[in-house]
Parts: C-alpha cells; structure tokens; sequence
C-alpha cells in the first residue's frame, strides 16, 4: 500500500523522496502524540504521595487517577474507532491530542480532586481512541517497504511513555511541584497537536468497523485470543505492584529524593529492553515473551524479599525496566501478526484490554495498599506475570504466524 497523497496524481512525481519525508514526518508527529498521551496516562505513577497529600486523599485513593484513563481508554478504543468510521484520520487524532493538552493544563490547576478526575476521564477518552486509530496509520502514511519501521516508531512511542514519560514526569515533580508536571505534559499536547495539524496529511478511512468485528475476532482467531490473555496478565500485574512502586521504596528507607533517579534508571533499562525485544521477535517471537513473565515475575519478587537499600532497589528497577521495556512492542507484534487480515479490530481490541488491564491494576493494587499491606501489591503482580507462563505453555496451538509477515 502506498501513502496517501490527498492531492491529484501527477505523472510522474517530481521528488518521490521528498513524498516519503513528508510521510516520515507524519509518522513523527503521531508517534509525539503518542508520546504525549501515554504520558499523560501514567503521569501520576510517580506522583502519588505528593498528589495524595496536597489534594487530602490516601495513597489508595489517588490512583484512581491511573485507574479511571485506564477504563475509560478501554471503553473508548473500539467506540472511537466505530463512531468515527467516515472522519478524516488527521481530524480525529488532532481533537484527542487537543483534549489531552487540554486535560492536563485543567490538572494544573485543579483546586480539588473530583477536577482531578473528571480530567483523567477525558484523558481515557483520548488514550483509547488515538491508540486504536495510530496503530495501523503507519499503513496510510508511507510507502509499503517502510511500513514496519514506521509502525515500530509509532509503536515506540508508547514504549518511551510507559519507561520514560513517568521518572521525567516524577523528576519534574520533585524539582517544581506536581503541578508543575502536569502543566509541562499540557503543554507537550498542544505542542503534538500543532506537529499533528502542520506536518500530517489528510487520511480518509479505508474500512469501517462495527462492533460485530471485534468479538468476531477474538472467537475465530486462537492466538489473537491468548496474545489479550497474556496482555491482560502481564499488563494488570505490572501496574497493580508498579503504580505504587515510590511507596513501596519509601517503604523500604529509599530517600524520596533518589526515587527519580531509580525511575529514569527504570526508564533507561526499558528503551534498552525495547531494542533488545525488536532485535528477537523478528525470530523468537514466544521465547520473547517467556523471557518477559520471567523477567518481570523475578523482578517483582526480589524486591519484595529484598531488604533494598539504594543499589540494591536500583538493581531490581533496572531487571524490571527491561522487562517491561519488551511488552508493547512484543505483544503488539503477536497481535498483528496473529491478525494480518483485521489489524484494525484486533488492535482495537489489544488497545481496550491493555488500558483495561492498566485500570484494573492501578484498582487492585490500590485496595491491596489501604486493606493489606504496600509490599502485598509485589506479591500480587508477580504471581499474575508468573500465570502468563502458563496461558502460554496451553496455548501452544494459538500461535501466531512468523513476525517476518507484518
């Protein structure tokens, strides 16, 4: 498939080169605006205690500000998609990344915590729909031979969110204020917004969707069922123990004011496991993702048994980044390529479990720390990585084709 030009063909092109920098360049400004969504999204990770305490509500309570995008991201994947099935691409991705800057300047301000969350709502409804919408733009932006690197790079953009977006959003908040934070995460919204309207072109839908298509999809596709079966496991125990990971190390007598840099260090093993998943999947698709409930299953537990001081929590963050730094681009990989045919609606369908799953961890993680205890949230997520080795081990004969046929 070539990239859409919204003007008159004109034999021959002048410059095709210059065709697919412009298509490239669009590709960047969705991958900033995914940037700026997945930031917005798990911002408060970091900023818990602070958030927590200015705005007079438990730690507990307060992540519900990850728990409410999650669900409503879950909900809006698909009914974006269906509703906006005749809307020009670019016309849609420009008013989600508009509310999310929005949304996130109307935090800033916030007097209260119910304005709080009536903004993470809005932030669900944008999550959800630009996600679902970017996953298979890539497609209508340049030509076919660049059409995996540009969707990695889309794709990448969700990945430097989840593993870069929180200990910048928490270095920020430690330096400035939390809100502080959420104003300069506003501000990257309009600034994606911008890039969005300038550098992308007109993008008519293909294919409409209903809503028929995405159960559809799940019944009759038995690999596209265990990629959301792990995607749900994996996703929900990573956020129940690391949504509350800055209580827990200020649990276990890490100075508040090394947190950020455990985090960038989080961070920085993530973009490395990001790179290190994209280099196998091409050939090891399922031991990749053995490797990662492996991983992030040791990961969660060391620290729980650990007595961490500084270095020692430092070690674990850096195991667990690069664990986590391989999930989007791993399972959004399975997910494709189990579903070559319907990558829209499986997409939408990966997009509404992921969220979903990033909501009911955030929720489960948060009852466990106000009814339980904070290291209980460790213990939790680990054993929820640990049933993604068994979904996969009985899955066997849901296995995606290759990942050389994405």
């Amino acid at each position: 498939m070539t990239a859409i030009d919204p003007s008159p063909p004109a034999p021959p092109p002048a410059d095709p080169g210059r065709s697919v920098l412009k298509g490239w360049l669009a590709v960047l400004a969705v991958t900033l605006g995914i940037f700026a969504l997945m930031t917005s999204e798990l911002l408060p990770v970091g900023l818990l205690t602070p958030i927590g305490s200015a705005l007079d509500v438990s730690e507990g309570t307060a992540g519900l500000m990850v728990t409410v995008p999650g669900l409503v991201a879950a909900v809006s994947a698909p009914l974006v998609t269906v509703v906006t099935g005749k809307v020009d691409r670019r016309l849609v991705l420009a008013v989600l990344i508009g509310i999310v800057g929005a949304a996130n300047l109307a935090s800033a301000f916030a007097t209260g915590f119910a304005v709080v969350l009536v903004a993470r709502f809005l932030i669900g409804v944008s999550v959800g729909g630009f996600w679902a919408l970017a996953g298979g733009i890539a497609l209508r932006l340049v030509p076919e031979r660049h059409v995996g690197r540009a969707t990695a790079v889309i794709f990448g953009g969700v990945e430097t969110a989840s593993v870069l977006g929180v200990p910048a959003g928490t270095l920020i908040g430690d330096f400035s204020g939390w809100r502080t934070a959420f104003a300069a995460v506003g501000v990257l919204g309009l600034l994606s917004l911008a890039c969005m309207v300038l550098l992308m072109p007109k993008v008519a839908p293909e294919r409409t969707i209903g809503f028929a298509d995405l159960p559809g999809v799940f019944r009759s596709n038995a690999a596209v069922r265990v990629g959301i079966a792990m995607t749900f496991l994996v996703i929900t125990g990573h956020f129940t123990a690391y949504t509350f990971v800055r209580p827990v190390l200020l649990g276990d007598g890490v100075d508040h004011r090394v947190i950020s840099a455990l985090l960038l260090a989080f961070g920085v093993a993530g973009i490395c496991g990001n790179f290190l998943a994209g280099a196998l999947i091409a050939t090891w698709l399922r031991p990749t993702v053995l490797g990662i409930a492996v991983v992030l299953t040791g990961a969660m537990t060391l620290l729980a048994v650990a007595d961490a001081g500084p270095v020692a929590a430092g070690a674990v963050l850096v195991l667990w980044g690069l664990g986590y730094g391989a999930v989007p681009v791993t399972f959004q990989t399975w997910i494709l390529v189990a579903a070559p045919d319907r990558t829209e609606a499986a997409s939408s369908l990966y997009v509404s479990v992921f969220n979903l799953s990033i909501a009911l961890g955030a929720l489960l993680g948060g009852l466990a720390v106000d009814h339980v205890a904070t290291t209980s949230v460790l213990w939790i997520g680990g054993g929820l990585t640990l049933l993604t080795v068994l979904v996969l081990g009985a899955g066997r004969g849901g296995r995606p084709a290759p990942a050389r046929n994405t």
